[in-house]
């Protein structure tokens, strides 16, 4: 991988983290169209430079990581990710991460959700209620549903927000808890990815991987400002029919 499409796939990231897309399909299709072979450190690069748009994350609510209560929820919600993402990892990385044929599929079923979803709620205008009103029984269910993101496609952000949509929680709310749930789960699965690999990691590879980093790191911060003013005013339902046309373009073009 080169240094130029490292700082490509950095800038996809940061685009694609938080909105219910899925950022890591985007970056196998890219890697794929940008002729990248997927070998042990790409599929490891393609977690990493997660971590550089959760830094973002960070840097604007660092407020909410200050209050107990909101940690101890995002803590309750990450239980059930944590084991489930622990014990199917190496069945994920091995068989499923740079599955085209299974992100394509997943894209395509997620976006349809999100729009019978978005159809179903009622028509009322959504007050924010704030994270403060999720119960420890909804940040466990929220966690469930974030752990079907471990299949390639469902998208980590696409899941949280559907479970939230489901429990009735308002988007705003629902949105800013997936943003900070991201954090925990975005550091154990780079944390655990790093332990495994790291030492398998060349000098380069090291640089390469801080250009993504930092790439993803500065897109991030934007790309979340431009979606929380996004969702004030529109529903999820542009990104379901996004996900559905990126794939059948997609499916057209690879097979």
């Amino acid at each position: 991988m080169t240094v130029i499409q490292s700082f490509i796939l950095g800038i996809l990231e940061g685009a694609t983290e938080f909105l219910p897309v899925y950022s890591t399909g985007h970056l196998i299709l890219a890697s794929s169209l940008l002729k990248i072979q997927q070998t042990d450190f790409v599929k490891s690069f393609e977690i990493i430079i997660q971590l550089g748009a959760i830094a973002s994350v960070v840097l604007l609510y660092w407020r909410s990581f200050m209050n107990i209560a909101t940690l101890k929820k995002i803590f309750a919600a990450f239980l059930p990710t944590g084991t489930i993402g622990f014990i199917l990892y190496k069945i994920v990385k091995t068989y499923l991460l740079g599955s085209e044929q299974t992100v394509l599929v997943a894209l395509s079923v997620g976006g349809v959700l999100l729009i019978v979803s978005e159809l179903l709620r009622k028509k009322e205008p959504e007050t924010s209620v704030g994270i403060a009103s999720v119960s420890y029984r909804k940040a466990l269910a929220i966690g469930l549903f974030q752990a079907v993101a471990v299949v390639p496609g469902v998208s980590r952000s696409a899941a949280t927000i559907l479970g939230g949509l489901l429990m009735k929680i308002d988007r705003k709310t629902i949105v800013e808890f997936s943003f900070l749930l991201a954090v925990p789960t975005m550091l154990a699965a780079t944390g655990f990815d790093l332990v495994k690999n790291a030492s398998a990691f060349s000098a380069d590879q090291f640089g390469v991987l801080a250009i993504g980093f930092a790439s993803a790191f500065i897109v991030g911060g934007a790309s979340i400002k431009l979606f929380m003013r996004f969702i004030r005013t529109h529903t999820f339902i542009p990104f379901g029919i996004y996900r559905i046309l990126l794939a059948t373009v997609l499916w057209v073009t690879i097979f």
